[in-house]
């Protein structure tokens, strides 16, 4: 991919910029430019497409979603050592690439969206990636200005998030994105892919919303399935104590002595609508 765009391995602009990956960032350089081609690939065919990006880094994954012919990529980055490594993207690609200098827990994507469709593509920092996920899923108004999330995770939260019932995995991360989307995992990434290695295995996750998810308020969901998961090991009659127990159990007709565990999705949404 450096033939294909001109532009210089990643390694040297790591080298050239000084960008040593920092722990309190949760930063993971994926400098492999065939394995970001391979990540921006799942959320399907680009051309055309505006995709919104957080935690770009040196840029791997900017380059290879640019390449794959986005019409637009708008990257929020909050390591502003990376800011000139960025700036030669966008030389690269007049017009194409925008990069916001912040934090992405701060920022309003969907304001930036303006109404236009856009995908989501990152290599997430491991340190916020989960809750940049809940406030993907969770929007007052659904559908949500995302078309597709495709996003690099630890490889055990990936596996929270595809999880369904009876699965050692499932909890709250499993309801809320089984509940708004069809997600699962595409393909693994090891960890010496990475500057420097992380310690685990990483995956790509794939998600696309739901038209009609069942009627639910998300506050209430949130609520019981806090609570549920909260005491995961206890019977919901316990569990639930705090919300209505076994009274919201029999009314959901739920038996209060199983786990939160063996709970459906549609049977966590009529607790919900119930409480």
């Amino acid at each position: 991919m450096a033939a294909l765009d001109g532009l210089p391995p990643l390694r040297d602009v790591i080298q050239r910029y000084g960008l040593d990956a920092r722990k309190a960032l949760g930063q993971n350089f994926l400098l492999d430019l065939n394995l970001t081609q391979k990540v921006a690939r799942q959320a399907g065919p680009l051309e055309g497409v505006t995709v919104f990006e957080v935690g770009p880094g040196p840029g791997g994954l900017t380059r290879a979603i640019l390449a794959l012919g986005a019409k637009k990529v708008i990257a929020v980055e909050r390591d502003s050592r990376c800011l000139p490594a960025l700036a030669e993207i966008a030389d690269h690609y007049p017009g194409r690439l925008e990069v916001i200098e912040g934090d992405a827990l701060k920022t309003d994507f969907a304001t930036l969206a303006a109404g236009e469709p856009v995908r989501i593509i990152a290599n997430l920092p491991y340190n916020v990636g989960t809750q940049l996920l809940v406030n993907w899923l969770l929007p007052p108004q659904w559908p949500p200005f995302w078309q597709s999330l495709t996003l690099m995770f630890q490889k055990e939260v990936g596996q929270r998030i595809v999880a369904r019932e009876d699965d050692d995995h499932y909890g709250r991360l499993g309801v809320l994105c089984g509940w708004r989307t069809e997600a699962h995992m595409t393909f693994d990434i090891s960890p010496q892919a990475f500057t420097p290695p992380p310690k685990v295995t990483s995956t790509v996750v794939h998600l696309t919303p739901k038209a009609n998810p069942i009627p639910c308020p998300v506050a209430k969901l949130e609520k019981v399935t806090e609570a549920a998961f909260g005491q995961r090991r206890k019977m919901l009659r316990q569990s639930l104590k705090s919300i209505g127990g076994e009274a919201l159990l029999v009314k959901a007709d739920i038996d209060p002595t199983r786990r939160a565990e063996t709970l459906s999705i549609e049977e966590f949404c009529r607790l919900a609508n119930f409480l």
